[in-house]
């Protein structure tokens, strides 16, 4: 099936990144009927999780980098994105026309780098893999060994020493084995998203972003079984010639097609405050810190990643090394992992599980042993959805057997970094544009088949990591979400 014409209605489920980015782009492709549905008031909340929003692209911040190993296909794509950034910082200093509530001081990415840290003396073959990689695409020296005298020059020159040794880890004699990625660092998630409201909406695209009038209920089909729009939960209908699902976490329980595919799964979040009458303030600014990752590919005992403060004094440190799961009986009688959030009806998941507490407090005695010297401790927990698909890579394509719906979710905790250009490639997709960049590949519809999969996925209430089964930091387990509480 050909593109739809310019003018036909064009449905977006979700006003996260991926929905965000496709509206953007399709409104600067000419398209002119695209409306984006959101369940969550992104007006009157402004994309902050401390204002009550709750969706992973709903955050404070999350980290940039080109990192990727032999994965050049991302690689590409982050120095795509990344200059990207680079022009939204560029419009918010000129102040032309700045989103509500925003000013000319304000930035959407912050170059601070991206420090990727071993336990131990010797560089993982990913780093290796991403040192070669750059070199070869033309990115020499982008990629920093802490260790080496050359490269630590180099992060002289570009004026980000600081990132080298972040955790003052030579002056405590410890190992101090990483790469630095110069070209990463952190964008500010609800002003970013704000700001990709601010545009699409500018550009002529419709958002209805309503507990009730913008809230999913169902897809409608034709006769001939097309899918010919949607129903929302104010019981209205809603036409539409192409709909595109990106609902980020909720995807799969609302498209049982991506069974196998994608899961929904937590992460976990902790965030400290750092006062600003605190010596410590001026240490965790995004001047003088990075966004860093520790032992990120090593399983339960790893998969930390952390920022510099925000400009209220928030530090936060998330933990993938387990993705927990929350599988609830579907109405077809499959088990799906849903999220359980602030906009969940009935209970709500206030603690994140105890292995991810331990993890992240043995890594901030070792790490920032400051932290408790000043009295400050966690301040928050948060578990944040994300969809992950088997392999990692996104889900970018038409559903297969079900003409007019279309899916791009499978964001596996790394796509937010592509907001302003992510949604090129999927109207790209949508248009049958270059479908054979290596990119557009990996992201097509798939199935598991004999490869050994990245996320073992829908293991059900049985498995270890469904929170049913799982130890909550406040020392109870958790039997569905009532025990949660």
């Amino acid at each position: 099936m050909g593109p739809p014409a310019k003018s036909a209605p064009i449905i977006i489920v979700g006003a996260g990144i991926f929905g965000l980015s496709t509206a953007l782009h399709l409104a600067r492709r000419g398209y002119t009927n695209v409306t984006v549905f959101d369940k969550q008031p992104y007006d009157r909340t402004g994309y902050s999780y401390l204002e009550g929003c709750d969706a992973a692209s709903a955050d404070l911040n999350k980290i940039i980098r080109s990192a990727y190993g032999s994965q050049t296909e991302y690689q590409e794509l982050t120095f795509e994105a990344i200059e990207a950034w680079k022009r939204w910082n560029d419009e918010l200093a000129s102040g032309t026309d700045l989103p509500p509530g925003m000013t000319t001081k304000d930035r959407v990415f912050i170059n601070c780098g991206n420090l990727s840290m071993a336990d131990g003396d010797m560089l993982p073959e990913f780093e290796k893999a991403t040192i070669r990689t750059m070199e070869e695409c033309g990115h020499r020296d982008t990629q920093l060994v802490t260790t080496d005298a050359r490269h630590i020059e180099i992060a002289k020159s570009k004026g980000m020493n600081f990132a080298m040794d972040p955790f003052q880890r030579q002056t405590r004699g410890r190992a101090n084995v990483g790469v630095l990625d110069s070209s990463g660092g952190v964008a500010i998630a609800d002003k970013a998203c704000r700001m990709a409201l601010h545009k699409a909406r500018r550009a002529g695209v419709r958002f209805i972003l309503d507990p009730t009038a913008g809230a999913f209920v169902s897809l409608v089909r034709n006769a001939s079984g097309r899918v010919s729009g949607i129903v929302t939960k104010d019981e209205k209908y809603h036409n539409a010639h192409l709909t595109l699902m990106a609902c980020g976490g909720w995807t799969p329980s609302l498209l049982p097609a991506l069974d196998g595919l994608c899961e929904a799964t937590a992460g976990s979040v902790v965030m400290y405050k750092i006062p600003k009458a605190s010596p410590l303030w001026h240490r965790f600014a995004p001047e003088n810190f990075p966004t860093w990752m520790w032992k990120m590919r090593d399983g339960a005992e790893g998969g930390l990643y952390g920022f510099p403060r925000d400009e209220h004094g928030h530090v936060k440190i998330g933990y993938r090394g387990t993705k927990y799961t929350n599988p609830c009986p579907q109405a077809d009688g499959v088990e799906r992992s849903v999220p359980v959030t602030r906009w969940t009806e009935g209970d709500k998941l206030t603690q994140i599980p105890a292995q991810a507490m331990r993890v992240i407090r043995r890594f901030v005695d070792e790490y920032l042993p400051e932290l408790a010297h000043e009295g400050i401790d966690v301040a928050l927990t948060r578990v944040c959805w994300y969809t992950d698909s088997f392999d990692n890579h996104f889900v970018v394509d038409r559903v297969p057997d079900t003409e007019g719906l279309f899916v791009a979710t499978g964001g596996s905790g790394h796509a937010f970094k592509y907001l302003p250009n992510i949604g090129n490639w999927v109207v790209d997709v949508i248009e049958g544009v270059d479908l054979n960049r290596a990119a557009i590949r990996a992201w097509k519809w798939r199935h598991l088949g004999d490869n050994m999969p990245s996320n073992v996925l829908m293991e059900g209430k049985k498995g270890a990591r469904a929170l049913g089964n799982v130890v909550l930091a406040t020392g109870t387990v958790s039997k569905g979400n009532r025990a949660m509480l």
